[in-house]
């Protein structure tokens, strides 16, 4: 719509947008009972499925690392933002965005 027109919707435009949203519902409620079938085939399949002690163990080493949050360190800079005192680093930002670009043309080199 161009700047000045009226802000009137044509009438053949409100039978779209009910479209896409009746479309969006039928998508929704397909995609769950896909997952419902795949479920039900699986089980009748009778696939047996283990986890070896390694992977859990994995799973676990995963969920611990999350406790390495420093904070006191997101208290204070989350105070500083807030306060309108923060200051961001440009240099440093820059440095770390070449260091990972190298990084990756490197490993897509070899």
């Amino acid at each position: 719509m161009k700047i000045g027109q009226p802000t009137e919707i044509p009438a053949s435009v409100s039978p779209t947008v009910s479209g896409a949203a009746q479309k969006a519902a039928q998508n929704a409620n397909a995609s769950t009972a896909a997952t419902s079938k795949a479920t039900q085939s699986t089980r009748a399949a009778g696939v047996a499925v283990t986890v070896s002690t390694l992977a859990r163990s994995l799973e676990k080493t995963e969920r611990s690392d999350s406790a390495d949050i420093d904070t006191q360190k997101v208290a204070s800079v989350k105070a500083s933002i807030q306060d309108g005192t923060y200051v961001v680093n440009a240099e440093a930002i820059a440095d770390k965005l070449l260091s990972n670009a190298q990084e990756m043309l490197n490993r897509s080199a070899r």
